[in-house]
């Protein structure tokens, strides 16, 4: 009798609070939590970053369609979009015109239209690569988080309840108020890794049909506008 009101009592005394476990938890267990606490941290500010960014990114691609089928002049429109230097659409835009507007400065006699072309779209292409690798920053991260935070969440249990079994072999007593502390710790690096992993699963793949989305969009504008541009060109 003496012997369960002792086990009681100890079961009574331990604190299971997230706090308390991370502090009863070994060197390697804590560093396990606070590696995950950090992976989150960073996994959620990437998250509102990138949801931001591409919020911004629709709206700029709004007011430029409204503005790029106006019908005013490639000209009047450069001038008007060469401002904006965080809309990628406008950029490659005003990149494709400037390329022309240097290629009919220096053409003696009439433009080649086949070279033209060719140095319009590589110059469309280069601010298309750059701007597509600012956007797609960091979004690995995501994807490593993603898949890692499990195993490493996984790692921590596995010695925490390496430590629950040494408990046991020390105290030469099974009950559960020796073995909870250690199972309790190694639980909770595994409900942390799975915190960590599916927000940042979910977001990965929501983030990544969205950018994928938007530069489809990208790669449809500069075909329609060097049909169009070619087209009048070919006119005059």
């Amino acid at each position: 009798m003496e012997e369960i009101n002792k086990v009681n009592i100890s079961a009574e005394a331990s604190d299971f609070s997230m706090l308390s476990l991370f502090m009863q938890a070994d060197f390697v267990v804590k560093s396990v939590i606070v590696i995950l606490i950090l992976a989150s941290i960073y996994s959620w500010n990437v998250i509102v970053a990138k949801i931001i960014r591409m919020r911004q990114l629709k709206n700029l691609e709004k007011e430029f369609d409204e503005i790029f089928w106006s019908g005013n002049s490639f000209e009047d429109l450069y001038e008007t979009l060469n401002f904006n230097k965080t809309d990628p659409k406008s950029k490659i835009f005003c990149a494709a015109i400037l390329e022309w507007k240097k290629s009919n400065s220096q053409a003696k006699e009439s433009l080649d239209l086949h070279s033209l072309k060719d140095r319009m779209e590589r110059s469309m292409s280069i601010i298309f690569n750059k701007e597509s690798e600012n956007i797609e920053k960091n979004l690995t991260f995501l994807a490593t988080a993603g898949s890692t935070a499990p195993f490493i969440g996984l790692f921590g249990t596995v010695w925490g309840i390496m430590n629950s079994f040494k408990s046991i072999a020390i105290a030469q007593n099974t009950n559960l108020a020796v073995v909870a502390p250690g199972i309790a710790e190694a639980l909770f690096a595994t409900a942390l890794g799975l915190f960590v992993a599916i927000p940042a699963v979910v977001a990965y793949n929501k983030i990544s049909n969205d950018i994928s989305k938007y530069f489809n969009s990208l790669e449809t504008f500069m075909d329609e506008f060097t049909t169009i541009f070619f087209r009048q060109l070919e006119k005059k």
